[in-house]
């Protein structure tokens, strides 16, 4: 059961930060947004996608920007987490940096001593489940073996194609359902940079975003949409061939398409973030160094005004 300390801030008032995860045919004024006006959050972030998928990159940001003094608020404990482990881990990291968690349906307000109280319990509840899962499953394997049964699927033990094949296919089947209930979050972006843009910038972009992709693993996520005709099969193109000097003009007119609001001082922030050294020298990006290399952008044609 996790330990949490609380970290009050009075330097600034309290802010009130609404998180809300909504299924895709929801619409905006969703319930949910209502009742997290309703309770006075001053923002409120939206999540649109499945509760089986672990993609979740409006929450992930949200969580590293939340800062002391500031609620994380929700209508339901289900709205935030995937499991009880899940839910207690963030609440863990959420209150060692003083930051406070609230479900307006469910008894759980860190900054009480009740919701503190209540929080504690669920930890609890949440070991006893984990120890009662270990001890069913040890005398499941006891009693197997002592009927003389190994643990596992026998066809797999055996090699048996019929197995092999039907474990495949059910593990083929889970990958594409979790890339169709998280592609929204995406493939929108993937769309905008390829193939303009290559494949580690387009990666750079997304996890910058809050998301966890690898080249490899994003190259195999699209060849499969594109193979279940959910995808253009022009995202896998060729990106064009450029010379090196022009990585950092692809990078910033990545970073501008996926975001066009960004300010020349923000796209500079993230390049630092990035670990890219300036053009021209020195250890920070200026807004200066950014309008150049989005006008070139835009001489190239990788940018429109």
């Amino acid at each position: 059961m996790p330990q949490v300390a609380t970290v009050s801030s009075p330097s600034r008032p309290q802010r009130l930060i609404g998180y809300a995860r909504v299924s895709t045919d929801d619409q905006l004024n969703d319930a949910q947004v209502d009742e997290l006006r309703a309770a006075g959050c001053d923002r409120i972030h939206q999540e649109h996608g499945s509760g089986l998928s672990r993609a979740r990159p409006v929450l992930t940001k949200l969580l590293k920007d939340l800062t002391t003094g500031d609620v994380l608020v929700v209508v339901r404990l289900d709205r935030l987490a995937r499991s009880v482990s899940h839910l207690l881990q963030v609440i863990e990291d959420l209150e060692k940096r003083g930051v406070h968690f609230r479900s307006l349906r469910d008894p759980i307000d860190t900054s009480t001593p009740q919701g503190m109280f209540s929080l504690q319990v669920l930890g609890a509840v949440a070991q006893l489940e984990r120890a009662l899962i270990a001890e069913r499953t040890k005398a499941g394997i006891k009693a197997a073996k002592a009927r003389g049964k190994l643990p596992g699927n026998p066809g797999l033990r055996e090699r048996r194609p019929e197995a092999i094949k039907a474990v495949s296919e059910a593990r083929e089947k889970h990958y594409l359902g979790e890339l169709i209930s998280s592609a929204q979050t995406w493939l929108p972006t993937v769309r905008q940079l390829r193939p303009q843009h290559s494949w580690d910038n387009v990666v750079r972009v997304l996890n910058r975003r809050g998301h966890d992709w690898t080249v490899e693993r994003l190259r195999r996520a699209v060849h499969r949409m594109v193979r279940e005709r959910l995808a253009d099969p022009g995202l896998l193109a060729r990106s064009p061939r450029r010379t090196p000097e022009d990585h950092l003009m692809k990078l910033v007119a990545a970073i501008t398409i996926a975001d066009p609001a960004l300010s020349l001082r923000d796209i500079a922030a993230q390049l630092d973030q990035m670990g890219e050294r300036p053009v021209r020298g020195g250890r920070k990006w200026q807004p200066s160094s950014v309008r150049a290399l989005l006008d070139e952008a835009h001489r190239f044609g990788l940018v429109r005004s």
